[in-house]
């Protein structure tokens, strides 16, 4: 965690004099962050893909042994392995930014430039002052990009109290960390559409042929 902190400090304090703004050099720390996790974003798409397509089965597995859980269990996990889906593949890059949140959580409590300040928050301070534009943007940007990933209708529950919750929590956290989330749930979501349109349009040209 250590080695991830100062690696990040440097990134950040190279981008924010670049572009004179501490909150621009948040920005494109993110936008380089989210480009490294490009593989991961697009196995996790294509996981994710794969899942929809298998929802018709799972629920008629479900209805099937609805009795017999320990049944159901080893007939779902024929059906991924039959597939070749990885039904964790689509936490793995969640997983992953956990560190690289929590080393940036640290980096902005002891944030060393002198430009704290972004149009109108101060990124080390809370992000519900003086007003609650992040914590909204971060549930909103969280719900639109559980809309997309989205592959089980019994998910909608989730899909509303995800956003509402981390709609809380923001209000506290450094404003700085809750801009990275709302810029990479940003950068997710396009990253996202140009995969599920690429994805289509190859599974459209596979019925063609």
């Amino acid at each position: 965690m250590d080695f991830l902190r100062d690696v990040m400090l440097q990134m950040l304090v190279f981008f924010a004099d670049l572009t004179n703004s501490s909150g621009l050099g948040i920005i494109l720390l993110t936008l380089v962050i989210r480009l490294l996790l490009f593989p991961l974003t697009l196995s996790q798409t294509k996981s994710l893909a794969a899942m929809r397509e298998l929802q018709p089965k799972m629920q008629e597995l479900q209805r099937k042994y609805k009795d017999k859980p320990q049944e159901y269990q080893r007939r779902l996990l024929e059906l991924h392995r039959e597939h070749n889906i990885n039904p964790l593949g689509g936490c793995l890059p969640v997983l992953v930014q956990l560190p690289i949140l929590w080393a940036l959580f640290f980096v902005l409590r002891e944030f060393p430039l002198e430009q704290r300040q972004f149009l109108i928050w101060d990124l080390a301070g809370p992000a519900g002052e003086p007003y609650w534009i992040l914590p909204l943007l971060s549930g909103l940007t969280t719900y639109g990009q559980m809309m997309l990933s989205a592959t089980d209708p019994s998910q909608r529950a989730m899909m509303f109290i995800m956003p509402v919750f981390l709609v809380w929590v923001s209000v506290q956290f450094p404003a700085g960390l809750v801009l990275y989330w709302v810029v990479s749930n940003v950068f997710s979501m396009g990253q996202q559409y140009v995969i599920n349109r690429q994805l289509a349009a190859a599974k459209k040209g596979d019925k063609v042929r």
